[in-house]
């Protein structure tokens, strides 16, 4: 890189002065460090091991379709869902056999966006019969809040081309809006949660902290489900607390050592990719290949961005994003996050990855994006930046920024669509390595929504770790 400015120090010798951001110091400092440790779980282990045992007699003992699929919306609400994939699997075969034309909007819609979530591909014609002569959705729609709410979410499953769901995301938004001063406890809270961010695009272990006061004033949960969803959040935060300790500890804080900055790191680098190669069985050793590509494909593109803040270079938005998609570091992450994934993530797996398939090209697409379009006027207040999708937008195409930010937003949206499309049966890997790509995804949506609370994380981001890692749930 460019010396960005130097000051004399001798004849042969010069300091670089490097141009960085200005972030507030870490809110949580050593606190997960020095936490104190959880206590003896042994009992609520036993009593977890029994309520799930009723659950799954649930699935056994319930014929009816519809309690069936409020059973699994539950659940999956509850973020319960990973207990029991055996049972919601047959469920769904079932479920996906029945046919939906006697239900009203809120079954309709239920039927639907299950079966979408699991890959199942439905056509969105079974929404038609909800319109009417004039191609409108029904007035008599407007007062069934929990009907246009489960039309609501299961409409941003969308894929391209279903132009009725891009209109019922219309329809039941304006609506659901205009409800909410006449709505009472729990579903003023609930819709209010899903119109900030839709069902599909929630991270769901937030969701389930979220979602299990709702649930706990619901006039049919079921208290078996409720017991279950409570001690099984604060046996994963126990879990969670334990490796967020021991990842605190580990980390470098390499601060003090600015001089020797890219040599420390390096080496540290190396070190890290040899735990990771020691770690593994001598027939998984191959992954680590992989991750040192998406490392060094990293660095590429973060030295193409420098050199282009340096020189003031303001590329096409294509060329823009050839580069900045690698920068949102989403390629690497997610490789990281297979190489310790058993034999579910095999070299096939790896080569996908490696090929940039299109739904991790979608995924860097929301990354990219939604950070521009939170962090672009911050961001522009610093020296030797490179320019932004914002800006590039704006001078290939002559608009203003609000016009850059409207076309923009358009294209993540229709990332989501691609990403929708891509997680359809059937899948060219196995949906649990396509779901590694979701959760990253949804993550997306909860930092960078309003503003870029990954930067300012004395915010909603310090409310949300929180809940996810200090707060227990009351039992």
């Amino acid at each position: 890189m460019e010396k960005q400015s130097t000051t004399p120090v001798s004849s042969n010798e010069d300091i670089v002065i490097r141009k960085t951001s200005k972030y507030h110091p870490s809110i949580w400092g050593d606190y997960f460090i020095h936490r104190a440790t959880s206590p003896d779980l042994t009992e609520v282990s036993v009593r977890v091991e029994e309520l799930k045992k009723q659950i799954k007699n649930l699935f056994r003992e319930t014929s009816e379709i519809l309690q069936i699929m409020n059973l699994i919306d539950a659940i999956q609400l509850l973020g319960l869902d990973y207990h029991f994939e055996k049972e919601i699997d047959g469920a769904l075969s079932l479920i996906s056999k029945h046919d939906a034309k006697n239900y009203e909007l809120y079954e309709t819609s239920l039927w639907f966006r299950l079966l979408r979530q699991h890959g199942f591909y439905v056509p969105p014609d079974v929404f038609n019969k909800f319109k009417d002569e004039e191609g409108n959705f029904m007035s008599t729609l407007n007062e069934d809040v929990k009907g246009l709410l489960s039309l609501y979410n299961a409409a941003y499953l969308r894929i391209h081309g279903e132009y009725i769901l891009d209109e019922a995301i219309l329809f039941t938004k304006n609506r659901l809006a205009l409800s909410l001063d006449k709505l009472k406890q729990p579903l003023v809270i609930l819709v209010s949660l899903f119109l900030e961010t839709p069902l599909c695009q929630r991270n769901k272990r937030l969701l389930a902290r979220k979602y299990i006061p709702i649930y706990q004033e619901e006039e049919r949960r079921n208290e078996a489900v409720l017991e279950f969803a409570k001690l099984d959040f604060n046996l994963l935060q126990s879990i969670h607390q334990e490796e967020l300790k021991k990842i605190s500890m580990w980390e470098p804080q390499a601060i003090d050592e600015v001089p020797e900055y890219l040599k420390d790191f390096y080496l540290k680098l190396l070190r890290t990719f040899k735990e990771f190669e020691n770690e593994l069985e001598s027939d998984e050793k191959y992954r680590i290949p992989f991750l040192q590509d998406e490392i060094k494909a990293l660095s590429r593109s973060y030295f193409i961005e420098a050199k282009w803040g340096i020189e003031k270079y303001v590329p096409t938005l294509e060329e823009h994003l050839s580069h900045s998609l690698v920068s949102t570091v989403y390629p690497v992450l997610i490789c990281a996050s297979y190489v310790g994934m058993d034999q579910v993530a095999s070299k096939e797996v790896f080569e996908w990855v490696a090929s940039f398939p299109k739904i991790l090209k979608a995924s860097t697409m929301i990354a990219r994006l939604m950070n521009d379009l939170t962090s672009h006027k911050r961001e522009r207040q610093r020296d030797q930046h490179a320019a932004s999708t914002i800006e590039c937008y704006m001078k290939e195409f002559a608009t203003d920024e609000k016009e850059a930010y409207k076309n923009l937003m358009e294209m993540v949206e229709d990332a989501w669509k691609d990403h929708n499309k891509e997680c359809l049966n059937p899948t060219q890997v196995p949906r649990l390595i396509i779901e590694k790509i979701v959760n990253f995804s949804r993550v997306l949506e909860e930092v960078y929504k309003y503003t870029d609370i990954y930067t300012n994380s004395n915010t909603t981001m310090k409310d949300n770790i929180y809940m996810l890692l200090v707060e227990s749930v009351l039992i």
